[in-house]
């Protein structure tokens, strides 16, 4: 029985990325026993696979701000006797960082990562037993797969496949219609969309029948999400929610548009329809992929006209 740790400390889009290799892990290795190291702010999203045995979160980013407090070193000395409870056959760090070789060094077992020219910090690669070259030119979801395949030994699956049911999670707040998902918000100003472009898009689905309901994670996005809701007919801005809560959102929309962001990824890898708008950033390492409907559109520096949008989300809209 393989026992297995990945590390993959964060972002959000690039923790859901790293799901096809769990599944292609689960697949490949009978009896897997997999945990997997992440931020606790992303901690929920591991917990969605079913082939995640335990999720070991970690808070590098909050005890950065108080190295030197008690609550900082009771927490992370609960997060390094996690990490040394039991042995491993493999570590894996699939991000290639040193703050990720940080925690891997800490598990109890060989680590395997990208080698000296594929790591994103070369210096990482130095502590790795077992390193592979891995081409950047491609998307990060089939770079960690390929790291993966490579490291423990099995073939590459054609399909992309998240493995990510639909969380049980109920949403009474929301209204009892067909409905599609607009992700307005995003960590970058230069990869918003427009707002009105996304008042005459969430109107063309209105004049379908179809309600938009927006998310929203900050207090400025919040305020945009009820500003478009109130603008686009039947729109309703969501109430913040957990990312499992999320999960279920996005799995029962018809289509989910969104620009640049996390969700959008979470949308994909839900099997949900998915049109990803791009205006400052590269989506073909970086866009929606699943072997599901996921089209990006636009790239950087060019922002697509509404008619584009509309066109790739209803051409894949569930009916």
């Amino acid at each position: 029985m393989p026992n297995i740790l990945i590390v993959r400390l964060s972002s959000m889009g690039d923790v859901i990325n790293a799901m096809p290799a769990v599944t292609d892990m689960a697949r490949a290795l009978p009896g897997l026993q997999l945990d997997w190291v992440v931020e606790e702010s992303f901690q929920s999203l591991p917990r969605l696979h079913p082939a995640v045995a335990q999720v070991i979160p970690v808070a590098l980013r909050r005890w950065r701000k108080a190295p030197f407090s008690a609550q900082t070193w009771r927490e992370f000395s609960a997060a390094r006797a996690a990490l040394q409870a039991k042995p491993y056959d493999l570590i894996l760090d699939v991000q290639g960082l040193l703050k990720s070789v940080f925690f891997a060094r800490m598990a109890n077992g060989p680590i395997a990562g990208p080698d000296r020219s594929s790591a994103r910090e070369a210096l990482a690669s130095f502590a790795y037993q077992y390193s592979y070259p891995v081409v950047w030119q491609q998307h990060a979801i089939q770079r960690v797969r390929k790291l993966s395949a490579a490291a423990l030994a099995y073939p590459l699956p054609d399909k992309i496949d998240y493995g990510l049911p639909r969380p049980k999670v109920e949403l009474p707040w929301l209204k009892p219609q067909p409905y599609v998902v607009l992700l307005t918000a995003t960590s970058r100003p230069e990869k918003e969309w427009p707002e009105p472009h996304w008042i005459a898009l969430g109107t063309r689905f209105a004049e379908r029948g179809l309600a938009c309901v927006l998310p929203w994670g900050s207090a400025p996005e919040r305020e945009r999400a009820e500003r478009l809701a109130a603008a686009i007919p039947g729109a309703q801005a969501a109430p913040k929610m957990a990312l499992d809560a999320a999960a279920a959102l996005l799995a029962d929309a018809r289509v989910v548009v969104g620009v640049d962001t996390g969700l959008a990824h979470l949308a994909a890898a839900m099997a949900t329809p998915v049109v990803a708008v791009f205006l400052a950033s590269d989506p073909e390492q970086n866009g929606v992929l699943a072997s599901t409907y996921a089209v990006n559109v636009g790239h950087d520096g060019a922002s697509p006209d509404v008619e584009a949008v509309w066109q790739a989300a209803t051409s894949g809209m569930r009916s």
